[in-house]
Parts: structure tokens; C-alpha cells; sequence
């Protein structure tokens, strides 16, 4: 089984759950379709006593919030048949190795086929040995000190498991040091301060509340949870609701890594201003729309068309708003909305003037909208992605607009805002961040990259949510005979397509075509078996007849019996003047140097950091998109692997994928064939401090300065 259809969301009701607790009730959601969940709590190690009382308090949150709770000991339960009954399995403090071979690879192939999995306080100390369960929790479990109160700073409010907490949340319960940071991994939903308790060792940065994608599957993780007293708390014990409903699929939530984002709103409208009628409270973080038509624009700053906007909001019915990008410096927010363009939320109205809509230009992807949209009363995110002229819309981590401007009297360089439409549309916003990306020039060769899960028409496929992947989505669930169409790409010069794909199927051939799904045949090459649908390799295809001008193209799969392999991104080679190189220094953390240890030419000598000279081990030459090249040798990753951690090395040049680097506006330098960052590590700008590859996050030691 590698994915298993699970239900989708099931329809808002008017009708509110109530947790039943012994002590004030909390509200739910709206009802949930009912599913089933298996709570596991076996120990190899320490026994917590708060076990019985966890197992309660799920099974009080399950009669209350239509699910149902089988609870375990029984490893003999982990087989592919069983684990199918269930949308989640929680390890609700199991410590050790509490699972076989056998039965962990049943309870890989659950993950992987679409179930969730939710960890509690010990499940990060279980199974150090197993590397897939390693990757699922976030991080092992290194220390604690005693039990004592702590604040909680929660960074995400729009995850059902923490929307209901308050931006500082203190409590008592035993606090966890981990043996490494799970950011770059997974979403960050809270941290602890370490100054508000003792025997924190993480420094500024400690994570304690998680949540991922794991191939097909959805991951949630708690540290809390060690005392009784925990599962008796409220606020505790809705934390623990929305973590099952996430990874049951029963609610929404962009799991995403996230680093690098500036806050434009979280608490203080410094640098906002209101254009027109009515406005925006301001209480508990939280921005709420009243009167209009008008808008609440972030006037302290115009932003160049290359970045990445992210905000979180919530309405209460079918009510009005949007969020307008790209607009000149205005007090009307009509001029606004003519200038620039406005992506909707509103619950109903026309296709094209719905949630995820261009308003009045171009409707979502609608399918793809509803599977990822949570309900009327639930928090939603946004992501909108400014690159050029190209508007890409996420709604809770997935791709549901992609829209080019054309029209010369429109833009999206400009300012930013969000709109109160009038009275009685009460619209909420939460932590608008945003990243700003560099420049929007295109690489120098021309080449065309393209996310292959932007398709703009299909048969047979699916989008699918991958945290190995380049945009956090791949081409998924291909067979013999699927496709997928591209509208609008620039071909001209193309002489080859690179694409970037994974298989744990059968492999097969890829196919590139012109004018339709079984359009002329441009070129085609084998897609081998990889080993496992997170291992990424690259393989290119060589074109001929490729036409000239803007054209729509067609990726057709062919191959053997059931699912053949993924697609996550692929780049149109283009032909002609060979990209200009740079030669000289690459500057990155500290203003330190990237250098090759101690001068060495041979095979495999160490890539590191070190003060800037006039050394010869620090002159590189970059060919864009290419090679990276000192002392007449390639910088390369050794062995061609892909794992966190993998050593950066010099070797003889060989024109495979290993010594392939790709400069991302970002200033992050990335190699295609792993979708992996050089990285230095440790975060140190020590002398010597060696470099490696390591999941791209977007922080200080994977910024590169280029020659």
C-alpha cells in the first residue's frame, strides 16, 4: 500500500462539539466526519504514570469530537491490514524499541500511504535506531530538567492544535531537550523560553511543539504531556484535539519549514495605515475587519516583485475580504484594487470571485482549493508567492492559483494589504510575515524551471504533498497513460528538459510532447527506480523540434503495471551563448571564506570555512546552474547522497549530478539532483568549520556571496 485514499474533510455544520471534560468545557470545531484512531503507549524504557490518564482524556475527546479510540500494548497490532482501520496512531509516551522489523515496516507503509501519526511527550524517546521514525517524530529526546512552570511562546496560531493558545502560554510540565532542532524539517508551531525556567540547553531557538508532512502521511508532535495533571488541563487537552484532527486529516494546516520571514503584523500595526471606511480592531494578535469598503495597508515599506507573503485568517460565515498585492502608495483603496490585484476570501460567490480567485481574473484550482480549505470558523493560511509577473497562491501549504500579470496597466511590485469589505463581514488575521527574495532576473542561459506539480490540465494524476520535494509538492500517483499540460512556457531554444523524479514503483519513460497529451514527440528518456519515493535523481531528455515562441507543453508517462514514479520539478535547457562564469572568492557566514582544507588537490580533501585571503584554495570558478570548480577540481557531494550531513568534498570533475549547483535568488546555493543546500555547519563561522549538505531553511549559513 503506498497511499491510501483517506476522507477528506468532512462539510461544516452549524452544529459545535464540546470537549467533556471534568473541569470548564472547551469548544471544538465543527463536527468532524467520525474516524478512528489507535493509541499506542507500549514502553521498552521508563513508564510514565500519567499513561492511564492520557489514555482518558483521548478517549473523552473522541465521544465529544466523533472519533473513536482503540487503545494498545500490543505491538502484534502494527500490520498493514490493522493500521488500514485507522486516520491516526498515537504514541502517547512509549519509550524504547517498541516495534519489529516487520512491524515497522507495516507502519511505514500507513505513513506513507496517507495516515497520521501524532507523538506525545516520550515518543521522542522511542526508537533510536530507526531512522523513518527518527524522520516522523522531529527529534530525539536528550534531557530534562525537574518539573517545573514554563512559558510557552506560540508561533503558529493557525494550526487547530495552538490556534486556541495565546501568544505566551504558561504551564507546568517537564520540559524536553532535544538532541537536535527539528526547524528545518518541519513547522515550528511553538518554543519555550528558556529564561522563564531552568535547565533549558537549546539556546534561543527550542522548539517544543512540531508539526511535518512525512511522504504521504501527516506527523504531530508534543512535548508536553509528562504529568496527570496535563490531560486535566484544557487548554492541554485542545491542544492535543487539534493535533489528532491534523493528523487525521480531519483539519488543514501548512506544515511547511519556515524560516527567514520578517513579521509585518503579529500584535503591533506599526507601519500600517487605513485607506477608506471602517477598519481593523486590534486584540489578542489578532486583526478583525469592520465596516468598508477599505484597507489596511502596510505603508511603511513597497516591496519588489520577488517574494513570498505568508498570513494567517478566519471567518466566522460567508463572509467578505482579500488580501491585495502590488499596488502604488494610496489613500482609495478602489485605485488599489484597479492597480493591483486582490486574491479573495469569501466562503461562496462566483468561481472567480471565491476563496483563492485572482477576484475577477482567474479562479482557483477548485478541487484543489476544497481539499486543502478548512471550514467557516477554522484558520486557514495563505501563502502568495511574487516572482516577476508570476502570482502563485498556497492555501495551507498547497498550490491552488498560479496566475501570470499581462496587463500593462496592472502590477505586483508595489505595496500590500488586506481588505474590510463592509458591515457585517467579519474577516480575522493572524501573523502576516513576509520573506523578500532578491532579484527576479532570470538565470543568464534562459533555462525555464518549472514546479511539474503547476500543471494547468491532467489525467490520472494528483498533486502530492512531499517534504523532500522543491515547493513542498511532486507529481504524484502516475500510471501508464497519465499526463500533464503546461500552459504559456517559453520554448524557444529548448534543446533538452532536466527533470528532477523519484521511484519506489516500477520506473518507467517520460515522454515530451507539443499541442496536446499526444502532441508530436519532442524527446523522452528512462526514469529509473531510485530506491524510495523520497530519493530524488535527475535525468534529461534530449529535444528536437522543439517550435519557437510561447507554447503549451505536455509531460506523458508510459510504463509498467501501478504507480511508476513522481515528478517534482523539471527545467527547459535552452541552447545558444554559454552562461557567463564568475571567478573569484564565495563569501558566506561571518564574511568567512568558502576554502579547500589546507590547499589539497586530492580526491576527497574537505570543503570548509575559513578567513579571507589570496589563496589559491579560495578562488573558485562558477559556471551558473553547473559547476563550482578550484585547483582545476569540482566541488561535490560525496558520494551523491542525499542525507543531512553529507560531506562536501573536492574532486576530479565528472559532469554527474553530485557536483551540480544551482544559485537560488535566496542566495542559497542548492544541488538539483538532492533539492539540498551547502551549508555550514553548526551555524559556526569558526576557522575551519566544514561545510555540508543539509535541507535548505533559508538561514545565515546557507547564504552564499558569488565571484
Amino acid at each position: 500500500m503506498r497511499r491510501l485514499i483517506r476522507s477528506t474533510l468532512g462539510a461544516a455544520t452549524t452544529v459545535l462539539a464540546v470537549l467533556a471534560l471534568t473541569t470548564p468545557a472547551t469548544p471544538a470545531s465543527a463536527a468532524d466526519a467520525p474516524y478512528d484512531v489507535l493509541v499506542f503507549s507500549k514502553t521498552a524504557g521508563f513508564r510514565h504514570d500519567a499513561i492511564p490518564a492520557g489514555i482518558q482524556a483521548i478517549r473523552d475527546l473522541g465521544a465529544a469530537n466523533s472519533f473513536t479510540v482503540t487503545a494498545t500494548e500490543d505491538a502484534g497490532q502494527f500490520t498493514t491490514t490493522n493500521l488500514a482501520r485507522f486516520e491516526a496512531v498515537i504514541f502517547l509516551n512509549t519509550t524504547g524499541d517498541v516495534l519489529n522489523s516487520s512491524q515497522q515496516t507495516a507502519f511505514e507503509s500507513y505513513v506513507n500511504g496517507g495516515g497520521g501519526y501524532v507523538g506525545v511527550h516520550s515518543a521522542s524517546d522511542t526508537e533510536y535506531d530507526w531512522p523513518f521514525y527518527g524522520n516522523l517524530v522531529g527529534a530525539y529526546f536528550s534531557s530534562h530538567p525537574a518539573i517545573q512552570q514554563a512559558t510557552v511562546k506560540v508561533e503558529n496560531r493557525a494550526h487547530p492544535g495552538t490556534a486556541h493558545l495565546p501568544q505566551n502560554w504558561t504551564r507546568t510540565d517537564e520540559w524536553y531537550n532535544f538532541r537536535s532542532n527539528p526547524r528545518s524539517t518541519a513547522r515550528v508551531l511553538a518554543t519555550l523560553d528558556e529564561s522563564s525556567y531552568s535547565g533549558g540547553s537549546m539556546g534561543g531557538d527550542h522548539p517544543i511543539t512540531w508539526c511535518k508532512t512525512v511522504s504521504g502521511g501527516r506527523s504531530f508532535y508534543t512535548a508536553g504531556g509528562h504529568t496527570q495533571a496535563s490531560y486535566a488541563e484544557p487548554a492541554f487537552r485542545a491542544h492535543l484535539l487539534g493535533g489528532i484532527r491534523y493528523a487525521a486529516g480531519r483539519a488543514r494546516a501548512d506544515c511547511r519549514p519556515e524560516t527567514g520571514y520578517t513579521p509585518l503584523y503579529n500584535g503591533s500595526t506599526t507601519g500600517w495605515s487605513q485607506a477608506g471606511p471602517g477598519g481593523f480592531t486590534n486584540s489578542d494578535a489578532t486583526l478583525t475587519s469592520f465596516g468598508g469598503m477599505g484597507m489596511h495597508w502596510y505603508s511603511a515599506k513597497q516591496f519588489a516583485p520577488s517574494y513570498s507573503l505568508k498570513l494567517d485568517w478566519k471567518i466566522q460565515g460567508d463572509h467578505n475580504s482579500g488580501v491585495i498585492v502590488g499596488f502604488p502608495a494610496t489613500t482609495d483603496p478602489n485605485a488599489a484594487l484597479n492597480t493591483g490585484y486582490e486574491v479573495q476570501i469569501d466562503a461562496t460567490d462566483a468561481v472567480d470571485r471565491t476563496t483563492g480567485s485572482i477576484y475577477a481574473v482567474k479562479a482557483p484550482d477548485t478541487a484543489a482549493r476544497d481539499a486543502a480549505l478548512n471550514p467557516p470558523g477554522e484558520w486557514n493560511t495563505f501563502e502568495l508567492l511574487v516572482e516577476g509577473e508570476r502570482l502563485q497562491v498556497f492555501l495551507n501549504g498547497v498550490r491552488i492559483n498560479d496566475f501570470t500579470n499581462t496587463d500593462p496597466n496592472r502590477q505586483l511590485d508595489g505595496y500590500i494589504g488586506i481588505q474590510n469589505h463592509g458591515t457585517g463581514d467579519e474577516v480575522q488575521y493572524r501573523n502576516i510575515r513576509i520573506k523578500e527574495l532578491g532579484g527576479t532576473t532570470p538565470p543568464p542561459s534562459g533555462d525555464v524551471t518549472v514546479q511539474a506539480e503547476s500543471y494547468t490540465s491532467g489525467s490520472g494524476v494528483s498533486r502530492f504533498a512531499k517534504a523532500a520535494a522543491v515547493g513542498g509538492q511532486v507529481v504524484g500517483n502516475i500510471e501508464n497513460g497519465d499526463w500533464v499540460g503546461y500552459q504559456g512556457l517559453s520554448l524557444t531554444g529548448a534543446t533538452s528538459l532536466r527533470a528532477r523524479v523519484a521511484s519506489a514503483g516500477s520506473g518507467g519513460t517520460l515522454q515530451v510532447r507539443s499541442g496536446s497529451a499526444t502532441g508530436q514527440l519532442l524527446g523522452q528518456v528512462a526514469v529509473p527506480v531510485t530506491g524510495g519515493w523520497e530519493t530524488f535523481t535527475s535525468v534529461t531528455a534530449s529535444l528536437s523540434g522543439v517550435p519557437s515562441g510561447t507554447q503549451p507543453l505536455y509531460l506523458s508517462f508510459a510504463g509498467g503495471g501501478g504507480f511508476l514514479y513522481d515528478v517534482d520539478e523539471f527545467t527547459l535547457v535552452k541552447s545558444g551563448t554559454p552562461p557567463p562564469t564568475g571567478a573569484g572568492r564565495i563569501v558566506g557566514l561571518g564574511g568567512k571564506c568558502l576554502d579547500v582544507r589546507s590547499g589539497s588537490s586530492a580526491d576527497g580533501t574537505q570543503i570548509q570555512i575559513w578567513t579571507c585571503n589570496n589563496g589559491a584554495n579560495q578562488q573558485w570558478t562558477v559556471t551558473p546552474g553547473s559547476t563550482i570548480k578550484a585547483l582545476n577540481k569540482c566541488l561535490d557531494v560525496n558520494g551523491g547522497a542525499s542525507a543531512d550531513g553529507t560531506r562536501i568534498q573536492l574532486w576530479t570533475c565528472t559532469g554527474g549530478a553530485a557536483q551540480n549547483w544551482s544559485a537560488q535568488p535566496d542566495g542559497s546555493l542548492r544541488n538539483p539532483q538532492t533539492g539540498k543546500c551547502l551549508d555550514i555547519s553548526n551555524n559556526s563561522a569558526t576557522d575551519g568549520q566544514a561545510v555540508h549538505l543539509w535541507t535548505c531553511h533559508g538561514g545565515a549559513n546557507q547564504k552564499w556571496t558569488l565571484p
